[in-house]
């Protein structure tokens, strides 16, 4: 049962970006049942400040360093200011904290997921590259620990809730849903032409600019079938991604007698944030409801792997396992991030990771320092590429 009595005492990583502000408004519109006890953010110290003054958390971290000391002057007389990953790391091992909510961008995501799970804490994740880069030791540490990985993401949530109550051993296969994203209808032949004004409208979720890129490439679609292998340890032959234009279907799972499960809503990332802080219960929430006369009809379509040749390469990452989802996903991360800085085209984001993938000799067996050498490789040669 969820106490209002007893507020569940929730660190946040990553508060400053879409997911974070989502969090913190869940946890708005339910004071009684939850408390923000830390904020993070990169370097929006403005954000963070407003949210600071709101929330009143016991200590903040600015995760680049060199903007901890604007944090620090601003927030002296209202809570404390930890920088860097030192400052991530101790929060998240803090003993009052109840669950740690990982909405932080990119491979900076693992270190602290793996040192929350060491602590013995649940941890509400939206940070794909936890489980792209480290899923094996992520998932045998949270068993080895006790606790839960409850995923954030719309499309994982949807398989878990799907799942309830049932037999995992029932299982015949996982179906996650794309949107198809900005490019859906356009030819091969004008990706080319593509900006980053037009990559990051999104037709239907408001994100940050990075998992909206990814999105555009479809690689958010490759990140997440390489997690719901590792959240529910389906092989990747059995995991299928069919475009749905709509953002209705969220997913679906198939049974052995040929039952399927759909989980449906309005495009809210505050519906499976909801739910994995109150599960297992669900509290009301006031959005929109699903108009289904409105929609009208609800659309299925095979996906281009030849426009979107990023989803193939996942699925090879994850084939071919060990250490090459890191390296994907390292490669992709600066990719995109040369992408918005308008220094490569839209189409050599996948030239880039799959010259990087081709380039790595995959180690089956590794730590999380290993993972840690590997990603600073992985930069490097992707920068170089």
């Amino acid at each position: 049962m969820i106490s209002e009595k007893v507020p569940k005492k929730i660190a946040i990583l990553g508060s400053t970006g879409s997911i974070g502000e989502s969090s913190l408004d869940v946890i708005r519109r339910h004071p009684g049942h939850f408390r923000a006890l830390y904020l993070t953010a990169h370097r929006n110290v403005e954000k963070l400040v407003e949210q600071t003054k709101e929330f009143r958390p016991r200590a903040v971290v600015i995760s680049d360093p060199e903007f901890a000391l604007q944090a620090e002057q601003l927030l002296r007389e209202v809570c404390e200011v930890h920088s860097g990953m030192e400052g991530l790391l101790k929060i998240v091992q803090d003993p009052e904290v109840d669950l740690v909510l990982n909405a932080l961008v990119g491979a900076v995501g693992v270190l602290p997921t793996f040192r929350a799970i060491q602590a013995g804490k649940d941890v509400a994740l939206a940070n794909k590259e936890t489980l792209v880069m480290a899923g094996q030791l992520i998932m045998d540490a949270a068993r080895r620990h006790g606790v839960r990985i409850l995923p954030i993401d719309s499309e994982h949530s949807a398989i878990w809730q799907c799942l309830l109550g049932e037999d995992p051993a029932s299982l015949r296969r996982i179906i996650l849903t794309a949107s198809g994203g900005p490019f859906r209808t356009w030819k091969k032949s004008k990706l080319r032409e593509v900006t980053v004004e037009q990559a990051l409208r999104h037709p239907n979720w408001q994100m940050g600019p990075k998992i909206t890129i990814d999105s555009a490439t479809l690689m958010n679609k490759g990140l997440e079938v390489i997690e719901a292998h590792w959240l529910y340890r389906v092989p990747p032959e059995r995991i299928e991604v069919i475009i749905h234009p709509q953002s209705i279907i969220h997913s679906m799972v198939e049974f052995h007698d040929g039952s399927v499960k759909a989980q449906l809503g309005i495009p809210d990332m505050r519906i499976p944030i909801q739910f994995a802080l109150t599960y297992p219960e669900r509290l009301p929430l006031s959005l929109e409801s699903v108009s289904f006369q409105k929609i009208g009809s609800l659309t299925f379509q095979p996906v281009e792997q030849d426009k979107f040749p990023c989803l193939e390469m996942a699925f090879q990452a994850l084939r071919e396992g060990g250490t090459l989802p890191a390296v994907m996903n390292m490669a992709n991360e600066v990719a995109v991030q040369r992408f918005l800085q308008k220094e490569i085209a839209f189409t050599d984001i996948p030239v880039i990771i799959r010259k990087t993938m081709a380039a790595h000799r995959p180690r089956k067996s590794y730590t999380i320092e290993d993972l840690l050498q590997i990603e600073q490789w992985a930069r490097q040669f992707a920068a170089r590429v």
